[in-house]
């Protein structure tokens, strides 16, 4: 897990070992500087030598200036590793999950990803920062203050022994304790991003319902375990303040001791105690920099195991070796396809489709919610992977192709499009970044677009809110269907994508198809029977199967889910979903 993270530091190793340097240089100034103290007092002020006290005084000095100097140093180079290495790990997660395939991105919540790229990075970014400091710091003042005690009075340092085996037992305990806890933690980090994403995504639905106090007390209660989780956690960590203040005690207490022992007895001079004290405030500050790095690594060792396992997912679909460039055309045909989104499924979601469609074609496709109708335009596009059997566009298997090439190619409206913030042009040229203004307005057109457009005051430069929030639910389809019309694609599918405009206009876009991009094959999943009943073909799914392959009159005539839907809705205009028995 190590590994992969620090992989990460890329150009920010020199500054992670500058850090370091410079921090090993600040120790060796601080471990100099109660050792030049001691000369002054032995070799100036006891024997009122004058002379050396300027001549120890001075050294001191440019000790302690090069101190400053190399500490700031370490800081600001620390500053620099650590917000690098959160860069490059936001960036590197985020290119991550536009790899992921559908099937990936269900593994994550949408909750979780923002978590483990806001809240985890910011942990993994603090930590690191101290501990390439402490790291090298607290471990070489350590070793350098007891040598040091060592030289000057070898009899202390049984003392040190002691308080570190205190401070190791106590921190094992801790550690082993917190992991778990700050593993839930972060659990329910995970669940208060994504209440608040529900509740602000769906603030109008919230409002329509009168349901803040209701949404406010199901917030509370996510934040109270969130609260209550944290202060279980916390409380065990801070256990480690108790334990090493109790270590720093026992320590004054017994060099104090001994060191007025030694000193009536003559075997230590007044300058070599006041040395040891400041050399033993070095050891003492640097268990607690030691314990504090383990504190920290306790904190965000959750964090790490988070961003690995985005950093380690391996996308499900992928690009082949040597992939095909190049869409022939738009003929797709499905051979004994069968679908499940788990590998373990017990039930296929799609069982043994078999079709054949040929370029140019208009189809249709019928079915109750939870007939996956979704779920078989997704593996047009490789959107999913089939479980077994074959997709091909074209004429080819569509995992033999650039994937980037399968979806120019294999334009999807899907059900539930976003628009992003930008104007009208910006986000119609996701489908065509070079198009030009005189070809959006034309794609415009096509999908019945260009009038409502035309009302706004910016025209195509009128700014989109994002998720289209500023225009109704009809208007962002149809500038949804016209971003997939300027990829001019050989395949377009529409997913229930024009069910928020009136029928007038759905015929209106329908005969703009037919018109202008015959050779343009055409998949149309829809609810109203009147938005599919001139195709070509219609498919009837249901639970999961084709039930049915026709025409309108074909289908009127002989199948009885078709004959039964399209009744109801010629008597009162119900959608599919309101037939009861189906």
């Amino acid at each position: 897990m190590l590994k992969r993270l620090l992989s990460e530091l890329k150009q920010y190793k020199k500054s992670t070992i500058l850090t370091m340097l410079f921090a090993g240089l600040e120790v060796i100034t601080d471990i100099s500087v109660p050792l030049i103290m001691a000369w002054i007092i032995d070799y100036g002020i006891v024997p009122k030598n004058i002379s050396r006290v300027y001549q120890f005084g001075a050294i001191m000095f440019i000790a302690v200036i090069f101190g400053l100097v190399t500490g700031a140093g370490a800081g600001k180079f620390a500053a620099n590793a650590a917000s690098g290495f959160s860069y490059n790990l936001r960036k590197s997660m985020f290119k991550k999950i536009q790899m992921f395939s559908f099937s990936n991105i269900d593994t994550f919540s949408t909750g979780g990803l923002v978590t483990r790229m806001t809240t985890d990075v910011t942990n993994v970014q603090n930590s690191f920062q101290m501990i390439i400091r402490m790291a090298v710091r607290a471990p070489m003042t350590f070793l350098s203050a007891l040598i040091m005690v060592i030289i000057i009075e070898p009899r202390m340092s049984g003392i040190f022994i002691i308080a570190i085996a205190i401070l190791v037992v106590a921190l094992f305990f801790i550690i082993r304790h917190a992991l778990p806890i700050f593993r839930e933690v972060f659990k329910s980090y995970d669940s208060l991003n994504e209440s608040v994403q529900e509740n602000i995504r769906g603030i109008r639905v919230v409002k329509g319902f009168a349901r803040e106090n209701f949404e406010s007390s199901k917030f509370k209660k996510t934040v109270e375990k969130l609260y209550k989780r944290f202060v279980q956690a916390e409380g065990t960590v801070v256990l480690n303040s108790p334990f090493v203040m109790m270590t720093v005690y026992f320590c004054v207490i017994m060099v104090s001791w001994l060191g007025a022992h030694f000193v009536v007895g003559g075997s230590l001079s007044t300058g070599e105690l006041t040395t040891l004290f400041t050399y033993i405030v070095n050891i003492l500050m640097s268990l607690m920099m030691m314990s504090m790095i383990f504190v920290l690594i306790t904190i965000s060792l959750e964090s790490m195991r988070r961003i690995v396992e985005v950093l380690e997912e391996n996308p499900d679909i992928v690009n082949p070796e040597n992939p095909v460039m190049e869409v022939a055309n738009g003929d797709i045909s499905m051979d004994h396809v069968n679908f499940a989104y788990k590998k373990n499924a017990k039930k296929y979601v799609l069982s043994d489709i078999n079709l054949d469609i040929k370029e140019g074609e208009t189809i249709g496709i019928l079915g109750g919610t939870g007939s996956s109708k979704t779920s078989l335009i997704n593996l047009i596009s490789r959107l999913y992977e089939t479980t077994t059997g074959s997709v091909k566009v074209g004429g080819i298997d569509v995992r033999k192709y650039d994937l980037k090439t399968l979806r120019d190619n294999v334009a999807v409206v899907l059900q539930k499009n976003e628009l992003f913030s930008g104007s009208i042009l910006e986000n119609l040229r996701w489908g065509n970044e070079n198009a030009t203004e005189e070809e959006c307005i034309n794609a415009c057109k096509m999908a019945c677009a260009d009038d409502f457009i035309q009302t706004f005051t910016d025209k195509y430069n009128t700014h989109i809110e994002q998720g289209g929030t500023n225009v109704s639910g009809g208007q962002k389809q149809r500038l949804c269907i016209a971003r997939a019309l300027l990829k001019k694609p050989k395949i377009l599918i529409l997913d229930d994508s024009t069910n928020a405009v009136d029928t007038n206009t759905d015929e209106k876009i329908r005969n703009s198809f037919y018109n202008d991009i015959p050779n343009t094959t055409v998949i149309i999943i829809a609810q109203r029977i009147l938005s599919i009943k001139d195709a070509d073909r219609i498919i009837v799914l249901d639970d999961g199967k084709i039930n049915a392959i026709g025409t309108h009159d074909q289908l009127k005539e002989t199948n009885d889910i078709y004959r039964m839907v399209y009744e109801h809705q010629q008597k009162d205009g119900a959608d599919f979903d309101a037939k009861e028995s189906f």
